[in-house]
């Protein structure tokens, strides 16, 4: 294949997403929907896991998966179009059925994860204004991002920029606040290196705050699949994914350190919204109440950062998909006017509705918590899937470069792909209940081979004669 045609190859022009992200744009994307997905909501967690070095399990975390990233880049400036992960195994493996398996752990990830952000919204949005009913904000939240999404790509990442200044001066905050509560030397540096974990051996501590941590980490992936909107991709996406990966990275763990010396990790474990407890510490010079609002506001629109760009990664992969002939052809029409893939978002917003409704059931009869349960479930399908990335990138090498492939270090993909099943197992182990959430998510996926198989339209039909027509498979 010519370098043109693999670095550059696009649809035909009524069925082309439009070439508007910069690689600029896609900086922010990649940081803003790292930053969001999880400091925000699952620090508190991280922090009863480890004890006062938390922040390690942070560290790690970033670690593993910039690695995998590395694979992600190198396959996006060979295959720079939608579909992500199922497109790189599909070239990879070329069976079908996995193709499709890997397909639905993409969407199940970002539907558990698009949930579990809706709920941690909703926490924030409860500590402003009380007495919120948490189903209907998380409904209400899912409905606005999704048309939001249905307006075009292009607005959805200028917004993604907007919002993700705002999330970054949140997070600057927490560590403003903890540079002042050392500098008057209220702050142990020594709980930095505390391991507070029971009976539980510090390694096994370390490894569950990881899997937590990790939750927070994914999101990088979601850029993939708007490679095919990228300009020159093969240029700008793999500076724009590492880079924003490790500026997060950084970011992250600064956080941890300040929330550490600031807040007893007792505190921040028991806490829904653990980035609260750091302003309610009172170290600045501004009232405590209204930190809290402006706080809880940032998060807010941290949380919702993350969650449009997990709306945009259904649709993408959905869309994607159709075009390789792996789902449904319908999920490839494109509305006329907006050029956004309409079917696959609204197809998506109904999933991700029925989650939260079920998840609102069983949080009332058992108690059950929403935001990790489903953090786990995301978790558990991104690991599988990265580390089926990872495999594709080796198999794939000497296939498809061009001058512009990026080529990523073999021996760190190796310990990538060893990262990534280390945790893989210890998820499951830890938490087995996940593995009911992610049968009904798969179950889901089932109802839709067997609906390709019976109803889709036969190849090289049109998608719909009031939409622009999409090829069901595209040659390359």
């Amino acid at each position: 294949m010519s370098s043109a045609k693999s670095g550059d190859q696009v649809a035909k022009p009524n069925s082309e997403l439009k070439r508007s992200i910069t690689g600029r744009l896609l900086f922010f994307y990649v940081l803003g929907d790292v930053l969001g997905s999880g400091i925000y909501v699952l620090i508190g967690a991280v922090a009863g896991e480890v004890g006062g070095a938390f922040w390690l399990a942070f560290a790690i975390g970033v670690s593993v998966a910039t690695i995998t990233g590395l694979a992600y880049a190198e396959l996006v400036t060979k295959y720079p179009q939608a579909a992500g992960a199922a497109l790189y195994v599909n070239k990879a493996f070329k069976r079908p059925m996995l193709t499709f398996l890997i397909t639905i752990c993409m969407l199940s990830a970002s539907f558990a994860a698009t949930a579990s952000l809706a709920n941690g919204f909703a926490r924030y949005f409860g500590s402003v204004f009380t007495a919120s009913p948490v189903l209907i904000v998380t409904l209400v939240f899912v409905v606005a991002l999704s048309v939001i999404n249905f307006i075009g790509i292009t607005e959805s990442v200028v917004l993604n920029m907007v919002m993700t200044f705002i999330e970054v001066s949140g997070l600057i905050i927490v560590v403003v606040i903890g540079i002042i509560h050392v500098t008057q030397g209220n702050a142990d540096p020594g709980v930095l290196v505390q391991f507070d974990t029971g009976e539980t051996i510090p390694i096994f501590a370390v490894v569950a705050g990881v899997a937590l941590a990790f939750f927070a980490m994914t999101g990088f992936e979601n850029a993939a699949n708007v490679a095919e909107e990228t300009i020159d991709p093969a240029r700008t996406f793999p500076r724009a994914l590492i880079g924003g990966m490790i500026a997060a990275g950084v970011i992250y763990v600064l956080v941890a350190m300040s929330a550490a010396l600031v807040v007893p990790v007792d505190t921040l474990a028991g806490s829904d919204a653990a980035l609260l407890e750091v302003i309610r510490a009172g170290v600045l010079p501004i009232s405590v109440a209204v930190m809290v609002v402006i706080f809880a506001v940032i998060a807010m629109v941290a949380i919702t950062n993350t969650t449009l760009v997990a709306v945009v990664t259904q649709s993408r992969i959905l869309y994607g998909m159709a075009r390789e002939d792996v789902v449904p052809s319908m999920f490839g029409r494109i509305h006329h006017t907006r050029r956004s893939p309409w079917v696959a978002l609204l197809f998506a917003a109904v999933v991700v509705t029925a989650l939260l409704i079920v998840g609102s059931i069983l949080n009332d009869a058992i108690g059950i918590d929403v935001v990790t349960t489903l953090a786990s479930v995301t978790v558990v399908f991104l690991l599988f899937i990265y580390a089926l990335v990872i495999v594709s990138a080796l198999k794939l090498r000497g296939h498809d470069e061009h001058d512009d492939s990026y080529r990523a270090n073999t021996p760190l993909l190796y310990v990538g792909l060893l990262g990534n099943a280390v945790l893989l197992v210890y998820v499951i182990v830890d938490d087995p209940s996940s593995l009911i959430w992610v049968a009904g998510l798969l179950a889901l996926g089932f109802l839709l081979y067997l609906s390709k198989r019976l109803f889709s339209s036969k190849k090289g039909t049109p998608t719909g004669a009031t939409d622009a027509a999409v090829p069901t498979k595209q040659e390359n």
